[in-house]
């Protein structure tokens, strides 16, 4: 039973930050709700259903769970988004080894990113 609502839990949180993605543009969506979706396959299989089943997420959901499938379109706003973190970062008075390490962990990201195969 702890099992359950420790998934359902962490369903919901990922959840709330995917809802939370959707109106903010610096946080993302669909990363999220893939985590969701894993999370409630463990512990909730009615919100998988509706995740895997929604009209706008479903699709893309699917795919990644199906096919490890990114769409280009998805590929470009991650990647103009990351762009933009790092100048922000680059332009900011943080430390020396946050202007190297965040730059060079996101560019890594973005050519895992890339090297994902599209729908």
């Amino acid at each position: 039973m702890l099992r359950i609502l420790f998934w359902r839990a962490l369903a919901l949180v990922a959840l709330a930050f995917g809802l939370v993605g959707a109106v903010l543009p610096v946080l993302p969506t669909v990363p999220f709700l893939i985590v969701a979706a894993w999370a409630a396959s463990r512990g909730w299989p009615q919100l998988e259903a509706w995740l895997l089943n929604h009209e706008r997420f479903g699709p893309a959901l699917r795919g990644w769970r199906e096919r490890g499938t990114v769409p280009r379109r998805a590929k470009w706003l991650a990647s103009a988004l990351m762009s933009m973190s790092v100048i922000a970062v680059l332009y900011s008075p943080v430390p020396v080894w946050v202007k190297i390490g965040v730059p060079v962990f996101l560019c890594g990201l973005a050519l895992w990113l890339w090297l994902r195969p599209e729908p």
